[in-house]
């Protein structure tokens, strides 16, 4: 199931996406919040009269770098032995069609595409054979980065944690096991132009490796995400780009890059 969530005059709600082609997709209204059982209304509008908003607002976004070999290599990084993890704030994210703001404080901002897993319950020390439990979903992600000041500041806060820096959509899809998960295409186009091409089989630590390794430290929560890191061909981004985010089996994620204001 496709579940997104979305605004239509003022109220915000979640809904299952219904049909194949765009223009012809429909949102069955849920009642209440997917986290827990639900129910489809059978109140349907179409997906083009409303405003499609972040599919999720997490608590925190632990994001995880140089999980690609390919990528790491294409910015002169080791490859870790164990997981690196970082956090982009929850007010950086932003859902497909939302803009993305050029920070004033950097002149060199990349795209980064990658696999979101969405948390579907609370859950501390996972262990591996129990991951798929804790797993409500997978969405597309890209992890918008300051590189400039990145490398200038080290510590990433500001560079991967500004405002807009985690766009994330179209919706989640829950259909997706983790072995299925595990082997889809990863691309990213700016301007039409394809930029980054892999497969999440070319991680360096798989989906279970991140979450065992995440929840030996912390505890998750209903609608947080992990970001699962990037193939290679990250890079620049400027004002008026509009870059898309694709994956298999789970949809596109849109977003134009404006000046902030």
């Amino acid at each position: 199931m496709r579940i997104a969530r979305f605004s239509i005059d003022g109220n915000v709600a979640f809904g299952a996406v219904e049909g194949d082609k765009q223009d012809e997709l429909v949102l069955d209204i849920i009642k209440g919040i997917p986290f827990t059982d639900f129910e489809l209304s059978g109140t349907k509008v179409p997906l083009s009269k409303v405003r499609l908003l972040p599919p999720v607002l997490p608590n925190k976004v632990v994001a995880y770098g140089r999980n690609y070999a390919e990528h790491a290599k294409e910015l002169g990084n080791e490859v870790p032995d164990v997981p690196f993890a970082f956090f982009k704030p929850s007010t950086s994210v932003i859902g497909s069609g939302d803009e993305i703001q050029y920070p004033s404080f950097s002149q060199e901002l990349h795209h980064e595409a990658e696999l979101a897993v969405v948390i579907g319950r609370l859950c501390r020390e996972v262990p591996r054979e129990r991951v798929a439990d804790v797993i409500f979903g997978y969405t597309c992600a890209n992890d918008v980065t300051a590189r400039d000041v990145q490398k200038r500041e080290k510590q990433w806060a500001r560079a991967k944690g500004f405002d807009t820096s985690c766009p994330l959509g179209p919706w989640v899809e829950t259909d997706l096991d983790l072995a299925t998960a595990s082997d889809l295409t990863v691309q990213l186009t700016v301007n039409g132009e394809q930029r980054q091409l892999g497969r999440t089989s070319e991680m360096i630590h798989s989906i279970e490796d991140l979450i065992v390794n995440i929840t030996e430290a912390m505890t998750l929560l209903p609608g947080d995400v992990i970001l699962t890191g990037t193939p290679a061909g990250v890079g620049p981004l400027n004002v008026g780009d509009e870059v898309a985010v694709t994956i298999e089996g789970i949809g596109t994620l849109t977003n134009k890059v404006v000046k902030r204001g």
